[in-house]
């Protein structure tokens, strides 16, 4: 594969993610630390999409490593595949899309809850070959970009059960893309794991960024079932006390969420949680509702321990 340069914004995430953080980057970029180009290890614990990960990665070059890691096993898997087998992944997803393009809308549907299906499959093995791998990780970004929203959710069972889309014509992938993103994080340690995990790693150089599954807007939201443990509050407070841990450290951290005070429930939740940090509010669209009325503009929080 040949060396390409990485230009500014010449990345982009190649998921759909619910929260993503691609409209709120310039909010992030004004709220770094004063020091963060002295820094030198950059810590994701819940990398999702990776808006913000690969703005830093493209654009920072102080740091001398790069630790990414989410409990979602199947996403792990597909940034693993993206970094060290791109070329077999596209050659994988140009014939997903190839097919799934020249169906009817009704073949497409069919084809979508196979392909579903056949994911379902592979990720609930104990264990998968490499080559399986491929097609996990081309299989989820195939879903991710035809399902509803973007959305990633699972049952009880562990099987991802959202439904399919309503797009004409969705893209699907963006080879230059994926090639370009494969370049960018070759240096880049990649682990499955919860996010308790990078403690080891966490010193008085690190900046860590937190983006959580979000405390739910709505008492009837089920869109924080992310993975088959959940993440409740309780996850939340643990996560808190996490936070304080790797403040006592130095290191420094900021971490994002819903605005608890603008929920059904009308709590000072996180500003509770963090009152020993700085707190700041920030505006972002928000559009996973199924009802247009439920989508807009709202308040979403930063926490910085600096």
């Amino acid at each position: 594969m040949n060396q390409i340069n990485i230009e500014k914004n010449s990345v982009k995430p190649f998921l759909k993610w619910v929260g993503g953080k691609s409209q709120l980057i310039e909010d992030f970029e004004k709220n770094l630390p004063e020091n963060f180009e002295n820094l030198e290890t950059y810590i994701e614990p819940f990398v999702g999409a990776g808006a913000f990960f690969f703005h830093i990665k493209s654009k920072y070059k102080n740091f001398k490593k790069f630790i990414i890691a989410d409990i979602n096993s199947e996403l792990i898997i597909t940034y693993i595949t993206v970094r060290d087998n791109v070329n077999l992944l596209i050659e994988t997803l140009d014939s997903l899309k190839s097919e799934f393009l020249s169906k009817t809308k009704e073949e497409r549907k069919k084809f979508y809850y196979d392909v579903r299906k056949k994911f379902n499959i592979l990720k609930n093995k104990k264990t998968i070959n490499s080559k399986h791998k491929i097609q996990l990780a081309a299989y989820m970004i195939f879903l991710n970009k035809t399902c509803f929203n973007g959305l990633y959710r699972v049952n009880s069972k562990n099987e991802f059960n959202v439904p399919m889309g309503s797009y004409n014509n969705p893209s699907i992938f963006d080879k230059d893309n994926l090639i370009n993103i494969s370049f960018l994080i070759k240096d880049v340690d990649i682990f499955c794991a919860d996010f308790s995990m990078v403690e080891k790693f966490v010193d008085k150089k690190s900046f860590v960024y937190f983006d959580p599954p979000y405390r739910p807007l709505k008492n009837t939201s089920s869109f924080t079932a992310y993975s088959s443990n959940g993440f409740d509050d309780t996850m939340q407070e643990k996560l808190a006390h996490f936070y304080k841990q790797l403040s006592s450290v130095n290191a420094k951290l900021m971490l994002s969420n819903s605005d608890s005070r603008l929920s059904d429930y009308k709590t000072d939740f996180f500003d509770n949680l963090y009152n020993e940090f700085s707190i700041i509010r920030v505006k972002a669209n928000r559009m996973v509702n199924s009802k247009a009325s439920g989508r807009g503009k709202i308040n979403e929080i930063l926490i910085k321990n600096y």
